[in-house]
């Protein structure tokens, strides 16, 4: 008898309730049984800010566990990872992207418009921080951390202490919690982070037969979107303390189906706001988010980033897993 495939997960609810997705999604086009190993992540031992951990922080366990051979694969939410490949291991699909943009929970049901000067506004992600400060609504915007239960409790809970928070919509969906979500943000005034809302189904490289298995997972849109956006972070070697923003959408054009991208870079304080958009074609997907990096950077991208040339290869920007 076939042994089950050992999925490999962080333990909060979110997690769990994405890998439990992918392992029901695997079962039901292949046959084959999937369990899930709970793998403790350094940022989840940690209660530290999240944008001070350091790149990957959510992910190195789960690779040191493939790489030992204690788990077979592993889910990701595809923002946490590094730009940078890891060595002998191969994303082997990327499952049908969830709604990317954020989502915003306030109290009395309002939305950010609705939101008075003086507001408290929880994130845990630099780069929404950024964009709330860009808006001039005076709002207060307070860093917070935890998983999605944990921060609803800060809006909705007997001892609330804020009048919104501001999370990933897809998260708040694969938990089943959408009917709590006020507004869901016009990408306009919040540009999602590269990759939020895509998972990463990763495992080793030299494992030919589970990487061709695995594949029946991959749906190629989400693949394109994530790549572009992707590109332009790695383009850019954004570090942790850089907001920089990234949204793909695949649409039928004049030629056939088109990527639009947009990206931003966003100084801390909101006082700096760069935004270009670019097209192409699904297969040049790296090339136009490489591009569209370029001519940030050429707008004045990496004095905004605060570097005075590329950061260490592979760091990103690190926002809120959850």
């Amino acid at each position: 008898m076939t042994r089950p495939l050992r999925l490999g997960t962080r333990g909060s609810a979110l997690a769990m309730a994405q890998s439990g997705q992918v392992a029901e999604a695997l079962t039901a086009a292949t046959g084959r049984a999937v369990e899930l190993v709970e793998v403790v992540t350094a940022g989840d031992r940690s209660t530290a800010p999240v944008a001070s951990l350091g790149v990957g922080v959510f992910v190195s366990a789960l690779r040191d566990a493939l790489t030992a051979h204690t788990i077979d694969f592993a889910v990701h939410s595809y923002k946490d990872l590094p730009t940078a490949d890891a060595a002998g291991l191969h994303i082997a699909a990327v499952p049908p992207r969830q709604d990317p943009r954020d989502a915003l929970v306030a109290t009395g049901g309002r939305t950010l418009a609705e939101l008075p000067a003086g507001a408290r506004v929880g994130t845990g992600a630099l780069r929404r921080a950024a964009q709330l400060h860009a808006l001039g609504a005076q709002l207060e915007v307070t860093p917070i951390r935890g998983n999605v239960d944990t921060r609803l409790r800060r809006v909705l809970g007997p001892q609330a202490d804020l009048d919104a928070v501001v999370l990933a919509r897809a998260g708040l969906a694969r938990l089943g919690r959408a009917d709590e979500i006020t507004e869901t943000l016009d990408p306009m005034l919040m540009l999602p982070a590269p990759a939020q809302g895509a998972l990463a189904v990763e495992c080793r490289a030299d494992d030919p037969e589970l990487v061709e298995l695995l594949t029946v997972l991959d749906h190629a849109p989400s693949r394109a979107a994530v790549t572009a956006e992707r590109a332009l972070l790695a383009t850019l070697e954004a570090g942790c303390s850089a907001p920089v923003a990234a949204y793909a959408v695949l649409a039928e054009g004049e030629q056939g189906e088109e990527i639009y991208l947009r990206g931003a870079v966003i100084s801390p304080d909101g006082t700096r706001d760069l935004r270009l958009s670019r097209t192409g074609t699904p297969a040049e997907a790296a090339e136009i988010g490489k591009a569209l990096a370029a001519e940030l950077l050429d707008l004045g991208a990496d004095s905004i980033l605060g570097q005075d040339g590329p950061a260490a290869p592979g760091t990103q920007h690190i926002g809120s897993t959850e």
